[in-house]
C-alpha cells in the first residue's frame, strides 16, 4: 500500500505544480507526458481507484476519473472480465459512499464514467445498470443522485457520442424505450408528491384584486371549471431540497422529451403537473412571499422559483416541437394549449398598460424566452390542426398574443413576437388563398384584431409615440444581414404592415395614409423657415426642443414613406381600378415631395444642429425618391391605360419626377441621395418607358452631363445606374406601339454616340499599354478598363432579354469596344483582376448577344481564348492565384458552354478543339487542384472546395466526363471516406456524404463491384471477418438518403472495430 500512498502524494504535488502560475510551458508538457504514460499502463486503474476513494485534491480526483473514462471508451474490449467486474462494483460503491460530499463536478463526471459502462456492458454483463438507477431514485436519500444517473443514461445511450456500432446504438435505444413508461411514472410520482405535500402546508395568501377572475376567457380556454379551479390553486413555497429535486426531474423530462415519441406514457396527470411547475415562472406574488419568508423557513429564493418555471416550459415546448401527432395525442395537446393560455392569461391579467409591462419585467428573462418559444410552435406547427376545434377560442388567443407581444420588456421579445404574428398571417393568407369561398367569413372572424394589430405596429416605429424605445436601437452597428437594429425593427415591422395589407387593402390603406399626411405637412412647411446666409441657405429652427420634435417628425417620415413604399404591389394587376384614386393620391404626393426636397436642396442647408438633422433631410429624400420608384409598376399600367390619349396627368407625373431628379445627378451630392435618384431613374427608363421619356428636356440634360468629357465621373455604381438607364431609353422598346412607330433608325444613331462617348478612353488603348516602356501607368490603364467594362457589361446584361432589334442595335454601338478588348485580352493574360473582369465582359456578350456577333467573329474569340489558356497557364490561374484564379477559369468554362450548347449547326465547328482543350487540360488540372485541397486541415478551404466540385458537377456534368470517371472518380470517393473516418472535417458529414452519393451515382454499378470491395481490403486495423461484415452492412440501396445511411454506418463501424482491435492487449490472438 505504500507504493500506492506514495504514487498519491507524487501524483498531488505534480497536480498543485502543473496548475500553479510560475509553472512554464515546457514543464506543464513534461508533466502531460508523466500523466499520459501512467495512463496507459495496464493496472493503472486500481491506483486511480485508490486515488479516488483517498485523496480530497479535486485535480487529482477529475485525472483518476479521465483515466478510467480512456479505459472504458477506448480500451474496454481487452481488459478482462475479471477486472470489469471489479470497476462495475467498485465504481457505484464509491459513489454512494461519497456523492454527498464530493463537488458537484466530480460527482457528475463519475456518474457519467459508471454510464458510459453501462452504454458498453448493460444489459449483458452489467444486468442491474438500469435497475439500479431506478433504486436510487426511489429511495429519498439518493434521489437527486438517481436523477442525476438517469439523465446523464438519457444524454449518453440515446444519442450517443462516442464511438459504438449501428447495430448497438439501435439496441441502446430499444433498451431505453422499453423503461420509458416506468421511467416517466416515476417523475411524475416525484412531482406530484413535492407538490402535494407543499401545497397542503402553504399559507393561502390573501386574494388580491383580480385573483377572482374567472370570466368568458378563462372558462373558453379552459374545458371544465376543476381545471380552471386547480390552475387557480396558490403555487406552493418549496424547501431548497424540494426545489432541487424538481428541478432535476424536470430537466430529466426535457431530455427525455428531446428524443422519445409523442405517446400514452406521456398522461395528462404528468402534463397537469409540468403546468403547475410552469406557474412558478409567473407566479410573481409567489415570488415576492418566497423572498420574504426566505430567512425563516429555510425557502429557495425567487429567482431559483423563476427557474423551475423555465425548466418547465422546456418540457413544454420539447413535446411542442414535435410536429407528427399521432391521432392519439391530439387531445393532450388541446389540454396543453389550454393550460398554457391560462398562464398567458396570468401574465398579461390587467387592463393598465403599465402594470402588464412591469409584470413583464419582473418575470425571468429566460421564462419570457420559452414563452416565446412555446407561442411560435403553437402558431408555426399547431395551429392549422387546433383552430377546427370549436371549444378552442382563436380570436381570444389573439388577443392575449397582442398583449404579450406589446408588452415586451426588451426588444428581442418583441421582434420575437412580430415574427409570430407573421406567421400567423402567413397562415391566414394560405388558408384564404385555399379557400376563397370563405374568404369573407375567415377575414370577418379576425379582422377586428388584424386592424388593431396594424395600428400598434405603425406607433410602434414612431417616434411620437415611442420615442424612447426607438431612442434605445442601434443605428450604426452592422449584423450579419448587413442591417441595424433600427433597420431590422423597421423591416421586420413593416413585413407585419404589408401582410396586413394584402388580407385588408382598405383598412390598411385608411390607417396608413393620414399618419403619412401628417408629417407630410411639417416637412413641406419647413420652406418658410430657409433664411438666406452669407454661405448659403440656413434653416432657422434654433430652439433645442423644437430641433428635437423636428427631429423625430423627420424619422417618422422615413419609416411612413418606407411603409407606404411597401405596399405599392397592392395596388397593381386586377386591382388597378378598383384601387386607382388611392394609389394615384399617394404617387402625386410621392412626386410633390422629391420635387420640393430637390428644388429648395434640403440636403445641402445649414441646420442648428447638422450631426442629426442634416442626415434627417437626406433621409427623407432618399426615402421619398425610393417610395417613388416602388410604384414604378403602377406607372407603368398607367402607362398602358392612356398610351393613346397621353393625357396631360401622366405626362406631368413623369416629367416632374424628371425634374426632381436631374439636380441630384451630380458629384456633389452625397451618395445615399444620389443612389435613390438613379435608381428611380432606371424604373422610369426600364419598367414605364414612356414615348416621351427622351424629349423632356431634364432627361436630355442628363445625357448632356454623362456624355460630356470634362465632367466629373460619378462614383462607380451610380455612374452604371445612368448609363444602364439612358441606353435603357434608347434600346428598349415602346410598350403598345407598332415597330413601325418605335423610331429605330434615330434611336440607333443617340446609342452608338452614346457608346462612343463612354468608350471613349477605353478605345484609345493599345496592347502595348501592358508593355515595360507603356505611356501610362498600369493602374491608370487598369481604372479605364475597369469602369468602361462595368458600364458595357451592365448595359449588355440588361438587354439580353429583349427583342432582336434592341440587341442588334447596341451591338452594332459596342463592335469597335469589343473588337478593342479582344486586342488587348493577351496582353493583361497574366493580370488575373483585369482577366476576369474581361472574361465577365465576353461572358455576358456570348450570353446576350452572341448571335449579333455572328460565326467568324465567335470563332476569333474562342480561339484566342484557347491559344491563351494553355496548361500552364491553367494551372497558374488555378493552384497560385486562389479565389480571383479559380473564377477565371470558371468564367472561360462558361463560355465554352454558352457556345456548346447554341442550338444549330452554327457553332459546331469549334466543338473538337474546346472538347480537346477540356479533356486533355483544364478537366485534369482541376481535379489536381481540388484533390490537393481535400487533404489540407482548413474547413472552410474545404467547404468551399467541395462546394465548387459540386456546382461544376451540377453545371458541366464533371463527374459523368470519361476522363474523371476512368482517372480520378473512386479516387475522390476514397479521400472523402478517409476524411469521414478521420473526423477531421465532421461539421460537414452531411455535404460530404452528399457528395459521395453523387460521385457513386455515376457508375453505382463500379462501385458496388469494384471500388467498395478494394476500400475495405486497403483499410488497416480491421481483421478480415470484420471487413466482410462491413461490406454485408453496406446495402446496394441506390437512393440518396439510404445511400448516405449506409456511407456514414459504413464509417461509424470501421471506427469502432478499430477502436476494438486497438484496446486488445498486444500479442492477442483472434480466432
Amino acid at each position: 500500500m505504500a507504493s500506492e500512498e506514495a504514487s498519491l502524494r507524487a501524483l498531488e504535488s505534480l497536480m498543485t505544480e502543473f496548475f500553479h502560475d510560475c509553472t512554464t510551458n515546457e514543464r506543464k508538457r513534461e508533466i502531460e507526458e508523466l500523466l499520459n504514460n501512467f495512463a496507459q499502463q495496464i493496472g493503472a486503474w486500481r491506483f486511480c481507484l485508490y486515488f479516488l476513494s483517498s485523496t480530497r485534491n479535486d485535480y487529482v480526483m477529475m485525472y483518476s476519473l479521465t483515466v478510467f473514462e480512456n479505459l472504458i471508451n477506448k480500451m474496454w474490449l481487452g481488459v478482462p472480465s475479471q477486472d470489469k467486474m471489479e470497476i462495475r462494483s467498485c465504481l457505484p460503491k464509491l459513489l454512494l459512499a461519497h456523492h454527498k460530499t464530493l463537488p458537484y463536478f466530480i460527482r457528475n463526471k463519475l456518474c457519467k464514467v459508471i454510464v458510459d459502462i453501462g452504454r458498453q456492458d448493460w444489459p449483458m454483463f452489467y444486468h442491474d445498470f438500469f435497475t439500479n438507477i431506478l433504486q436510487l431514485i426511489q429511495s429519498p436519500v439518493t434521489t437527486p443522485l438517481g436523477l442525476i444517473m438517469l439523465k446523464t443514461t438519457s444524454e449518453e445511450l440515446a444519442c450517443p457520442r462516442e464511438d459504438l456500432s449501428v447495430a448497438r446504438k439501435e439496441e441502446l435505444r430499444k433498451l431505453l424505450l422499453d423503461q420509458v413508461q416506468t421511467v416517466l411514472g416515476l417523475l411524475t410520482g416525484i412531482l406530484e408528491t413535492v407538490w402535494d405535500k407543499h401545497s397542503v402546508t402553504a399559507a393561502t395568501p390573501p386574494p388580491s384584486p383580480t385573483s377572482g377572475e374567472s370570466g368568458d376567457l378563462l372558462s373558453n380556454l379552459l374545458q371544465s371549471p376543476s381545471s380552471a379551479k386547480l390552475l387557480n390553486q396558490p403555487i406552493p413555497i418549496l424547501d431548497v431540497e424540494s426545489e432541487y429535486i424538481c428541478s432535476l426531474a424536470l430537466e430529466c423530462l426535457a431530455h427525455l422529451f428531446s428524443w422519445i415519441p409523442l405517446s400514452a406514457s406521456i398522461t395528462p396527470s404528468l402534463l397537469t403537473t409540468i403546468f403547475h411547475f410552469a406557474r412558478f415562472g409567473c407566479d410573481i406574488r409567489a415570488r415576492k412571499m418566497a423572498s420574504v419568508n426566505g430567512s425563516s423557513q429555510n425557502c429557495v429564493s425567487g429567482q431559483e422559483r423563476g427557474r423551475l418555471g423555465v425548466l418547465a416550459m422546456s418540457c413544454i415546448n420539447e413535446l411542442m416541437s414535435k410536429n407528427c401527432v399521432p391521432m392519439e395525442f391530439e387531445e393532450y395537446l388541446l389540454r396543453m394549449f389550454q393550460q398554457t393560455f391560462y398562464l398567458l392569461q396570468k401574465i398579461t391579467k390587467d387592463n393598465n398598460a403599465h402594470t402588464v409591462k412591469s409584470r413583464l419585467e419582473e418575470l425571468d428573462e429566460s421564462y419570457i424566452e420559452k414563452f416565446t418559444d412555446f407561442l411560435r410552435l403553437f402558431v408555426s406547427v399547431h395551429l392549422r390542426r387546433i383552430e377546427s376545434y370549436s371549444q378552442f377560442p382563436v380570436v381570444e388567443f389573439l388577443t392575449l398574443l397582442f398583449k404579450y407581444t406589446f408588452h415586451q420588456p426588451t426588444h428581442e421579445g418583441y421582434f420575437s413576437c412580430l415574427d409570430i404574428w407573421t406567421l400567423f398571417l402567413d397562415y391566414l393568407t394560405s388558408k384564404i388563398k385555399s379557400r376563397l369561398g370563405d374568404k369573407e367569413a375567415v377575414l370577418n372572424r379576425y379582422e377586428d384584431a388584424l386592424v388593431l394589430l396594424l395600428t400598434e405596429v405603425l406607433n410602434r416605429i414612431q417616434f411620437r409615440y415611442n420615442q424612447a424605445q426607438l431612442e434605445e436601437l442601434d443605428d450604426e452597428t452592422l449584423d450579419d444581414d448587413q442591417q441595424t437594429e433600427w433597420q431590422r425593427y423597421l423591416r421586420q415591422s413593416l413585413e407585419v404592415v404589408a401582410k396586413v395589407m394584402e388580407l385588408l387593402p382598405t383598412h390598411a390603406f385608411s390607417t396608413l395614409f393620414p399618419v403619412l399626411q401628417d408629417n407630410l405637412e411639417v416637412y413641406l412647411g419647413l420652406q418658410q423657415f430657409i433664411v438666406t446666409s452669407g454661405s448659403g441657405h440656413r434653416l432657422n429652427i434654433t430652439a433645442e426642443n423644437d430641433c428635437r420634435r423636428l427631429h423625430c417628425s423627420l424619422r417618422d417620415l422615413s419609416s411612413l414613406l418606407q411603409a407606404v413604399g411597401r405596399l405599392a404591389e397592392y395596388f397593381i394587376g386586377d386591382v388597378f381600378a378598383a384601387r386607382f384614386n388611392d394609389a394615384l393620391t399617394v404617387v402625386e404626393r410621392l412626386v410633390k415631395v422629391t420635387l420640393y426636397g430637390s428644388q429648395i436642396k434640403l440636403y445641402n442647408i445649414e441646420t442648428a444642429v447638422p450631426s442629426v438633422l442634416k442626415p434627417d433631410l437626406i433621409d427623407v429624400h432618399a426615402q421619398s425618391l425610393a417610395a417613388l420608384q416602388a410604384y414604378s409598376h403602377w406607372l407603368a399600367q398607367y402607362c398602358s391605360e392612356v398610351h393613346r390619349q397621353n393625357t396631360q396627368q401622366f405626362v406631368t407625373l413623369i416629367s416632374t419626377t424628371m425634374d426632381a431628379i436631374t439636380p441630384l445627378i451630380s458629384t456633389k451630392v452625397q451618395d445615399k441621395l444620389l443612389l435613390s435618384a438613379c435608381h428611380l431613374l432606371v424604373s422610369l427608363a426600364t419598367t414605364v418607358r414612356p414615348v416621351f421619356l427622351i424629349s423632356i428636356p431634364a432627361v436630355q440634360k442628363v445625357f448632356n452631363r454623362i456624355t460630356d468629357a470634362s465632367a466629373l465621373r460619378l462614383v462607380d455604381k451610380a455612374q452604371v445606374l445612368v448609363c444602364r438607364a439612358l441606353s435603357n431609353i434608347l434600346l428598349l422598346p415602346w410598350p403598345n406601339l407598332p415597330e413601325n412607330e418605335q423610331q429605330w433608325p434615330v434611336r440607333s444613331i443617340n446609342h452608338a454616340s452614346l457608346i462612343s462617348a463612354l468608350s471613349r478612353d477605353y478605345r484609345n488603348l493599345k496592347p502595348s499599354a501592358v508593355a515595360p516602356q507603356r505611356k501610362m501607368p498600369l493602374d491608370d490603364t487598369k481604372l479605364i478598363i475597369h469602369q468602361t467594362l462595368s458600364v458595357l457589361e451592365d448595359i449588355v446584361e440588361n438587354i439580353s432579354g429583349e427583342s432582336t432589334k434592341s440587341r442588334q442595335i447596341c451591338y452594332q454601338s459596342l463592335q469597335e469596344s469589343v473588337q478593342v478588348s479582344l486586342a488587348l485580352f493577351p496582353a493583361f493574360i497574366h493580370q488575373s483582376d483585369v482577366t476576369d473582369e474581361m472574361l465577365s465582359f465576353f461572358l455576358t456578350l456570348f450570353r446576350g448577344l452572341r448571335v449579333q456577333m455572328g460565326v467568324p467573329f465567335t470563332e476569333q474569340i474562342i480561339q484566342t481564348f484557347l491559344n491563351m489558356f494553355t496548361r500552364e497557364q491553367l494551372a497558374e490561374s488555378i493552384l497560385h492565384e486562389g479565389s480571383t484564379g479559380c473564377r477565371v477559369v470558371e468564367k472561360f468554362l462558361k463560355i465554352l458552354q454558352v457556345v456548346v450548347q447554341e442550338p444549330g449547326q452554327v457553332f459546331k465547328p469549334f466543338l473538337p478543339s474546346i472538347i480537346a482543350l477540356c479533356m486533355e487540360q483544364v478537366y485534369p488540372i482541376i481535379a489536381e487542384a481540388f484533390g490537393q485541397s481535400f487533404l489540407q486541415p482548413d474547413i472552410h478551404l474545404f467547404k468551399q472546395n467541395l462546394f465548387y466540385l459540386e456546382t461544376l458537377n451540377t453545371k458541366q456534368k464533371l463527374y459523368h466526363k470519361k476522363i474523371f470517371r476512368t482517372a480520378m472518380l473512386f479516387q475522390f470517393v476514397n479521400v472523402l471516406l478517409q476524411v469521414l473516418v478521420h473526423k477531421s472535417h465532421d461539421l460537414l458529414q452531411e455535404e460530404i456524404g452528399i457528395a459521395i452519393y453523387n460521385m457513386a451515382s455515376v457508375d453505382f454499378d463500379g462501385f458496388f463491384a469494384a471500388f467498395l470491395p478494394e476500400f475495405l481490403t486497403s483499410c488497416d486495423g480491421v481483421d478480415a471477418n470484420q471487413k466482410s461484415v462491413l461490406g454485408r452492412n453496406f446495402k446496394m440501396d441506390r437512393d440518396l438518403p439510404s445511400f448516405t445511411q449506409n456511407v456514414h454506418r459504413l464509417v461509424n463501424d470501421l471506427r469502432y472495430y478499430r477502436l476494438c482491435n486497438d484496446s486488445l492487449p498486444p500479442g492477442t490472438v483472434k480466432l
